[in-house]
């Protein structure tokens, strides 16, 4: 690239632009702050940057998050293979290596009474675990 040709410079950074919107999409703040509101009157509960997205510790265990545009939803291992029946569920595996117990919610999954379900489902088992 030649740096003293302005079009080649504004074509650059065009590709680095949409290369950045196909690939590295931030997460939906329309559902962060759904559940912000859902946290609103919650105690034990913060809220930490991950993963290109966000996550919600319960007693300083990662309860529930938003990954792109999804539902980061923490469960029973135990009842992994049951929940990922359901329609708009799908394993949460961002590093090749799924594990049981967490899942990502379509937001399909999310509308109605949806988002409170999974929520209630999640803090149901993370209040389980001892605190950090």
């Amino acid at each position: 690239m030649n740096e003293n040709n302005p079009r080649a410079l504004i074509k650059t950074f065009h590709s680095f632009i949409i290369f950045r919107k196909k690939h590295c999409m931030a997460y939906d703040e329309t559902l962060a702050s759904r559940i912000d509101e859902l946290l609103k009157n919650k105690k034990n509960f913060t809220k930490k940057n991950m993963f290109g997205g966000v996550g919600y510790m319960l007693n300083g265990n990662m309860c529930i998050g938003v990954h792109k545009n999804e539902m980061i939803v923490r469960c029973n291992p135990e009842e992994t293979d049951q929940l990922l029946s359901q329609k708009n569920t799908r394993i949460f595996d961002i590093s090749g290596k799924p594990m049981k117990g967490w899942l990502l919610i379509a937001p399909d999954g999310l509308k109605g009474n949806g988002l409170q379900n999974w929520f209630q489902r999640s803090v149901e088992y993370v209040q389980t675990l001892p605190k950090k």
